[in-house]
């Protein structure tokens, strides 16, 4: 009997997209786990575990690590959890495919200040394209523990085809047709994430932190609004529900990062660990080029990105903020 070919495959296999792989094996025969490190692919065939990524929760025995992206032609739907940059080389790797790409990295791309969707747009054209995207920590989805989120398809017959093979008991896709909402929530969140450690990590309290999560938001819309994203797409899981969650756990590693810079630490050291990647110190330069590019107004963004050049230090941009010109809060 020919084995069957498995439906979804996932690339990346850090701890998001280990943990991905981990809930949407639910009712698989197999799933595919692309991986770049020999030693993430024999920890996950042999171990069943993601000792280097996401150590100490078990895996199904029916995810299969590789790192033969070929084998992943065949499959219906890709979920594509690379880090942001590495994207395009990801594409360019990808063989001919008929798969529906699931965009799961956050961020915006520093050569070109394309979103993700953007990039596949450039590379794989013909490919069905959806954003999966929402308040998400992988060690959580990795338990089965309930999670919702959004994913935002390209068309409602997308939707159709992918919500049977990602809805699963524990882990619950709201619809949504807003591709750049999706994206563009993911992207700023990791970087206002920076700005509310930072106010942890110097003690500022938890007014303070209040503060960045609510003007963090108006910046998130005012960017969204100049990249056609919809307010109410940003009102939902994919922007404030992620940006809540993100901005409030040590679990996050945008917060973690920015905390320890509110400690006085240094981003380079901060950033040294490669078991794990804050997308928002990537993300945080591009998106102030942008954002001035397009003559929006970004202060919290402008102060993360001063902190992570080491440019000043954390009660100083926290007084500089405090300074600004006091103007309507609709602005």
């Amino acid at each position: 009997m020919t084995k069957a070919q498995a439906r979804i495959g996932v690339i990346g296999a850090g701890a998001w997209g280990t943990a991905l792989a981990q809930v949407l094996s639910e009712g698989q025969d197999e799933l595919l786990l692309w991986a770049r490190e020999p030693e993430v692919i024999a920890q996950i065939n042999e171990s069943h575990e993601n000792q280097t990524f996401l150590a100490g929760y078990p895996l199904r025995q029916n995810i299969r690590a590789t790192k033969n992206m070929g084998e992943l032609a065949s499959c219906e739907a890709l979920l594509i959890v690379t880090p942001a940059q590495h994207l395009r080389a990801s594409l360019m790797d990808l063989p001919d495919s008929k798969a529906a790409l699931v965009l799961c990295s956050k961020g915006i791309e520093e050569a070109t200040r394309q979103l993700m969707s953007e990039v596949v747009q450039d590379i794989r054209p013909n490919n069905p394209l959806a954003v999966l995207s929402g308040p998400t920590f992988a060690h959580e989805v990795a338990q089965g523990l309930p999670t919702a989120l959004t994913l935002a398809c390209d068309s409602e017959a997308l939707w159709d085809r992918l919500n049977p093979l990602i809805s699963k008991p524990s882990f619950r896709p709201y619809y949504s047709d807003d591709i750049a909402g999706a994206e563009i929530g993911g992207a700023v969140k990791n970087v206002l994430a920076i700005g509310c450690g930072v106010v942890e990590g110097a003690g500022l309290g938890q007014n303070a932190r209040a503060s960045i999560i609510s003007r963090g938001f108006a910046e998130m819309l005012r960017y969204g609004a100049a990249r056609g994203a919809r307010a109410e797409t940003l009102s939902g899981l994919c922007g404030l529900g992620d940006l809540v969650l993100t901005c409030s756990s040590d679990s996050s590693r945008n917060f973690s990062l920015g905390k320890g810079l509110g400690r006085g630490q240094s981003a380079k050291a901060l950033l040294s660990d490669r078991a794990t990647v804050a997308e928002g110190a990537f993300t945080a330069a591009v998106l102030q080029r942008d954002a001035k590019a397009r003559d929006i107004d970004m202060p919290i963004v402008d102060a993360v990105c001063a902190l992570l050049a080491g440019e000043t230090d954390s009660k100083s941009i926290v007084a500089q903020l405090m300074r600004r010109p006091l103007v309507s809060e609709q602005r």
